[in-house]
């Protein structure tokens, strides 16, 4: 960045100069071309004098990849029509294969094979069959129960107890409860029908807890309130309690307060009658800044009215100066113009180069 530094220019403008040079000698060595035919080409690859046999003049020629499939589809379905057309026109002519295939027959399909069925078919007739033949059993057992039942399963000669005919009827369990429920309630009022129609026949119990008597509820205990009622009056009379002391108070000042709690004696250092007035935190942190902001503008002032008192500082950093901001520096700009104003200069040295090549083309490249 020294003011003697040369100028650089951008990657990409030094790119973009490049492609236009680049275009402009190929402009040039084209007008030379035209210009001066009479000049001969040099060329040093072995590729230009070369030629590709597929396309010489004398070639045969050539179609494309899908025309020729096409082209060969058409001949062989031509060839195919043509055999079978001359096999039906001479029947006299033999076949002659060399396949061994075409010598062997099926077995399942020869013409002396039995008829066969599909697989769903067959299932079908089995099912078919099967419940025929157990309808004509049970025809058989119908029409002649002479003949005995054979049977070979163990389960076949025994006898469901609760189902014999000797057994007793059963009902189901939801009658069996609600049969069960009527019996019991029948029960509980015939008792209670008897005790109030004989009070002379005395209570037979045996529970121990029958003597017994609750202590809280006994004839005799005294009337309780419930646990809500007795908070409530708890809260009043300690409300009354503590009223009936502030009056006594208040009447009898002569009465001196007794305490116990060391606390009673203890003051607040800060808060004591003779303590120094405090401010707030907020507003100490203000004082602060506008203390601090006058004694900056007296030392601007002093400063100001008295030039003649040296500035003393021992910061190393005061006794340095920027080189690119000094007073003798030359000026500068900004790198956006600095980079606008390279662009504009190199593209009129390139309009500049460009005209120069076109006016004098008989200077070489």
């Amino acid at each position: 960045n020294r003011p003697s530094a040369p100028e650089t220019e951008d990657t990409e403008d030094v790119e973009e100069r490049a492609e236009i040079l680049a275009e402009a000698a190929a402009l040039k060595k084209s007008a030379v071309d035209y210009m001066h035919p009479e000049v001969g080409v040099t060329a040093t690859d072995g590729a230009c004098f070369g030629r590709n046999y597929f396309e010489r003049p004398s070639a045969v020629e050539m179609e494309e990849d899908e025309f020729a499939d096409e082209r060969a589809e058409i001949l062989e379905e031509a060839a195919a029509l043509k055999k079978l057309a001359v096999d039906y026109m001479h029947p006299e002519v033999g076949v002659t294969a060399t396949d061994a295939t075409v010598l062997g027959r099926n077995y399942f399909n020869r013409p002396s094979a039995p008829e066969t069925e599909d697989e769903e078919d067959a299932e079908e007739r089995a099912c078919v069959l099967a419940e025929v033949a157990a309808l004509k059993k049970s025809a058989v057992d119908y029409m002649h129960p002479e003949l005995c039942v054979t049977s070979a399963d163990g389960a076949c000669f025994g006898r469901n107890f609760f189902d014999r005919p000797t057994a007793p009827e059963t009902e189901e369990d939801e009658f069996a409860d609600e049969r069960a429920e009527i019996l019991e309630e029948a029960a509980a009022l015939k008792k209670l029908a008897t005790d109030y129609m004989h009070p002379e026949v005395c209570v037979a119990a045996t529970d121990a807890t029958v003597f017994g008597r609750n202590y809280f509820n006994r004839p005799s205990a005294p009337k309780t309130e419930e646990e809500e009622d007795a908070e409530e009056r708890a809260r009043v009379l300690a409300d009354a309690a503590a009223l009936k002391k502030l009056a006594i108070d208040f009447m009898h000042p002569e009465v001196g307060v007794t305490s116990a709690d060391g606390a009673c004696f203890g003051r607040n250092f800060f808060n004591r009658p003779s303590a120094p007035e405090t401010e707030e935190e907020e507003d100490a942190e203000e004082r602060a800044r506008v203390l601090a902001e006058a004694a900056t503008l007296k030392k601007s002032a002093i400063d100001y009215m008295h030039p003649e008192v040296g500035v003393t500082t021992t910061d190393a950093t005061a006794f340095a100066r920027n080189y690119f901001n000094r007073y003798s520096a030359p000026e500068t700009e900004e790198d956006e113009f600095a980079d606008e104003r390279a662009e504009v200069l190199a593209e009129a040295a390139a309009l500049k180069k460009l005209a120069a090549d076109y006016m004098h083309p008989e200077v070489g490249v």
